[in-house]
């Protein structure tokens, strides 16, 4: 009876930590993956939703084609970035501080940051999904509610620059 008792804890203990090592293997390749993100990217397409009607992203009170061609920094050792609108087809210039982050390896989650404001005092944010990652590229997906049902609005991105 002593050999069973002493045979299922050795098996508990070694099942314990096999999962807690697969879990710190998963949370090595996410945060190897998030730091891919480093650099200058470039909003090339926005996609997936019928252009009948105008999608306003992030709070910014602009059609989403402004949003085209848009540059986003972002810096995944400390959280930080910026996105930057230029002035064209009738869409104004927006430069606009945020700070971001990736769980659970594809939410991208992130909050904007206005001038004299602390990170930690902003609570709300935006919450995106983070698709078809690669070295040179990425795809953000947002579902937004338009007359009950959820439209995908996928902004696709490609790097510009690794600074």
């Amino acid at each position: 009876m002593k050999n069973l008792i002493i045979i299922g804890i050795i098996g508990a203990a070694t099942i314990a930590s096999c999962s807690s090592l697969q879990q710190e293997q998963q949370a090595q390749n996410n945060r190897k993956e998030f730091l891919k993100l480093k650099g200058k990217w470039q909003i090339v397409e926005i996609n997936n939703y019928n252009k009948n009607f105008r999608v306003k992203p992030f709070d910014e009170g602009i059609d989403s084609k402004c949003f085209m061609g848009s540059v986003w920094t972002l810096v995944p050792n400390n959280w930080s970035g910026s996105y930057t609108l230029e002035n064209h087809e009738g869409c104004p210039f927006v430069s606009q501080n945020i700070k971001f982050d990736v769980k659970n390896g594809n939410e991208f989650i992130f909050k904007k940051i206005f001038s004299g404001e602390k990170p930690k005092q902003v609570v709300s944010g935006y919450s995106l999904t983070l698709e078809n990652q690669t070295d040179d590229s990425f795809t953000l997906a947002q579902n937004i509610s338009y007359q009950g049902e959820n439209i995908k609005v996928a902004y696709v991105f490609k790097k510009i620059s690794n600074k």
